[in-house]
C-alpha cells in the first residue's frame, strides 16, 4: 500500500516551479527570436521598398530627361510657358537651385489634313486620356511629325493656325511600305521640371498651372552635372549639353533607434548619366 501512495503522489512544489521557470525562459527566449525576426522582416521591407521607389523613380526621370529637345523644339525657342521664358532645351537650377526644366514633345493627336501652307487639321484638341494638348495659352507651341515645331496663333475648331508661313516638310500623302497612308502624330510640347521640396517629396511640374505632383517619397537628394559632347561641365551653357548625370538618394520611411548611423535612416543613392539623344540636331 506505501509502494502505491508513493507512485500516486503527483508533482511537488519544486519540480513545478522547475518546470516553470524552464518553461519561462523557453517562451522567452521564443519571443525575442520572433520579436527579432518581425524585427529584420520589416527592416527588409522599408529598404526593398526604398530600393524600388528609387529606381522607378530615376528611371522615370530619365526617359523624360533623355527625350529633352525631342520634336526639335528648338525651332520655337524662345518659349512662355508658366510665365517663364525658355531660352534652351534644358534649364538647370529652374525652378529652384538644384533643380532641372527640359522641354519637349509629348502627348499626341494624329494630322488629318492640311488645309493650308500655315495650318494643320487635327483629329482631337486632347489626348486619349482626355487632356487638352492644345490652347493659345501654355499650350501654343506643338510639334509635328516630331520634326518641326510651331506656335500656334488661332484654333477654329480642330484647325490650328500656325505663326509661320510654311511648315517645312510635307506631311501628307505618304505611304508605308505596305501602301497604307503613314499617321503622322501631333505632339504639345510641355516644360517638365524636376525638383525635391522641403518635405523630402520629388514633384514633377507640367508648369501648366496645376503645381508639382509627387512623384516619390522620401526622397533625401538630388542632383544633376551637365556635361558637354567631351565630358567637360558646361551648366554655363544649356545649349551644349549632351550628357545630363542625375544622382537621387533616398532613405527609408521610417527610422530604426538600433541604426547608429545617419539618424538612424537606411540609405540608397543610385546615380545614371543620361544621354541627350535630341541634343545637337536642329535643322
Amino acid at each position: 500500500m506505501d509502494s502505491l501512495l508513493r507512485k500516486n503522489k503527483g508533482v511537488t512544489l519544486i519540480e513545478l516551479l522547475v518546470a516553470l521557470v524552464i518553461s519561462s525562459i523557453l517562451v522567452g527566449a521564443i519571443y525575442r527570436t520572433f520579436i527579432g525576426q518581425q524585427k529584420t522582416y520589416t527592416v527588409q521591407e522599408q529598404v526593398v521598398d526604398m530600393q524600388q521607389n528609387v529606381r522607378a523613380t530615376i528611371n522615370r526621370m530619365m526617359v523624360e530627361i533623355r527625350m529633352a529637345g525631342f520634336g526639335n523644339v528648338s525651332m520655337v525657342l524662345p518659349v512662355t510657358i508658366g510665365g517663364k521664358s525658355y531660352t534652351d532645351v534644358v534649364t538647370p537650377d529652374y525652378p529652384v537651385a538644384g533643380s532641372v526644366t527640359i522641354l519637349s514633345a509629348m502627348g499626341s493627336t494624329t494630322l488629318t489634313a492640311v488645309p493650308a501652307s500655315n495650318q494643320i487639321t487635327v483629329n482631337s484638341l486632347t489626348d486619349s486620356q482626355g487632356n487638352l494638348l492644345f490652347d493659345l495659352g501654355d499650350r501654343k507651341y506643338i510639334s509635328i511629325g516630331g520634326v518641326e515645331s510651331h506656335e500656334i496663333t488661332a484654333i477654329n475648331g480642330t484647325t490650328l493656325t500656325l505663326k509661320a508661313a510654311n511648315l517645312v516638310y510635307n506631311h501628307v500623302g505618304h505611304l508605308d511600305e505596305n501602301g497604307n497612308p503613314v499617321i503622322v502624330h501631333v505632339y504639345a510640347v510641355r516644360a517638365i521640371s524636376y525638383q525635391v521640396d522641403g518635405t523630402l517629396t520629388l514633384l514633377r511640374n507640367e508648369n501648366m498651372g496645376a503645381g508639382g505632383q509627387a512623384v516619390a517619397d522620401n526622397i533625401e537628394n538630388l542632383q544633376f552635372v551637365y556635361l558637354d559632347a567631351n565630358g567637360v561641365d558646361t551648366k554655363a551653357n544649356p545649349p551644349n549639353i549632351r550628357v545630363v548625370q542625375v544622382t537621387l538618394r533616398a532613405r527609408t520611411n521610417a527610422s530604426d533607434p538600433e541604426y547608429k548611423t545617419d539618424g538612424g535612416y537606411r540609405k540608397r543613392q543610385i546615380a545614371s548619366s543620361i544621354h541627350l539623344k535630341n541634343m545637337g540636331l536642329e535643322i
